[in-house]
């Protein structure tokens, strides 16, 4: 069976829902399942052809069990949807090759690099991107903005603007780093979505503008065919290890016009749908690549342009439910 697995798939109700159309276009009777931790109240695992429960990944057996399931279900492509599982998953893609079955991941060196934002930094360094410069704890200039090096989800973040908002913990707390505050007042914020190939070559970017933000997720976005598109797509036009999607975040000085890498996570965002709506069609690609031999990937540009997505809370419904 040519079926998918989308892992963690909690809220992504969206994103299973794209690759449903796509496979099944494809091969009508291929399902797409998910799992999650707690899978019975998720609304993307209640909206896929099956789901099953999966323990953390931080469990001893999470592979060995993620590969039975696997096995089991005939599932050829495992995605990856949160950033805990890269780690473990990347370091274990042979393991599941060996199977016949593709986890779409960026290699295990690519994803430590993107754990730990002070790599992440030389990474931009590298590739000729400005980013946020890092002071030292003795050594700063405010205002500066407060974050774990490999932190998510904007926990333990602090805009500093005086003196007397540091604390002993800002200080003695190893993993916060200390960085040159980006002001949001005088810059936008554009999450790029980037299509790697098998070859880790670039085939699509999509920068989407950063509207307004929900609890860490996009609310309000739209694509743009920014100016910057050229100078970053040849920057960025072939990285070894680079698989599927990636999500790049920067910001955009509104005076000098100055580019800033502010993180990139190796894996589909939550914003994505913009993307796909937009004719940038992620899922079909994985599927041509990782499913249907011979068939690679173009470069493909033509996305639509100033397309706006406007979100709202939807509800999934589950009939006689015993809790």
């Amino acid at each position: 069976m040519n079926n998918i697995l989308i892992t963690s798939a909690g809220r992504r109700v969206s994103l299973v829902r794209f690759f449903q159309k796509e496979l099944k276009s494809v091969f009508a009777e291929a399902k797409v399942f998910t799992t999650d931790a707690n899978p019975d109240y998720a609304s993307a695992c209640r909206i896929s052809d099956g789901y099953f429960k999966m323990q953390r990944v931080t469990e001893p057996n999470y592979i060995d069990d993620l590969l039975q399931l696997a096995i089991e279900n005939g599932v050829k492509i495992i995605v990856p949807t949160i950033d805990t599982e890269l780690l473990i998953l990347s370091k274990n893609i042979e393991v599941f090759k060996s199977k016949g079955i593709e986890v779409v991941i960026s290699d295990y060196e690519i994803m430590k690099i993107f754990r730990d934002k002070r790599l992440t930094h030389q990474f931009f360094e590298k590739y000729g991107i400005n980013c946020a410069k890092e002071y030292s704890k003795e050594n700063y200039q405010l205002p500066i903005y407060i974050k774990p090096y490999d932190g998510s989800r904007s926990v333990d973040n602090f805009i500093i603007t005086t003196q007397e908002q540091l604390t002993d913990y800002h200080f003695q707390n190893d993993k916060l780093l200390f960085l040159e505050y980006l002001d949001h007042k005088k810059h936008t914020e554009f999450t790029i979505d980037l299509y790697y190939d098998k070859n880790s070559d670039l085939k699509c970017f999509v920068p989407r503008q950063r509207i307004e933000v929900r609890d860490g997720e996009v609310n309000k976005a739209v694509t743009k065919d920014a100016f910057f598109i050229p100078e970053i797509w040849k920057k960025m036009q072939h990285i070894d290890g680079f698989r599927g999607c990636i999500t790049f975040q920067v910001f955009v000085n509104l005076e000098t016009q100055q580019i800033f890498g502010i993180e990139i996570n190796p894996r589909f965002g939550g914003g994505y749908p913009l993307s796909y709506l937009a004719k940038a069609n992620f899922p079909r690609w994985i599927i041509q690549e990782y499913m249907m031999e011979n068939q690679g990937v173009e470069v493909f540009n033509d996305w639509e342009k100033n397309l706006m997505m406007l979100r709202y809370d939807d509800e999934i419904l589950i009939h006689n439910f015993n809790h």
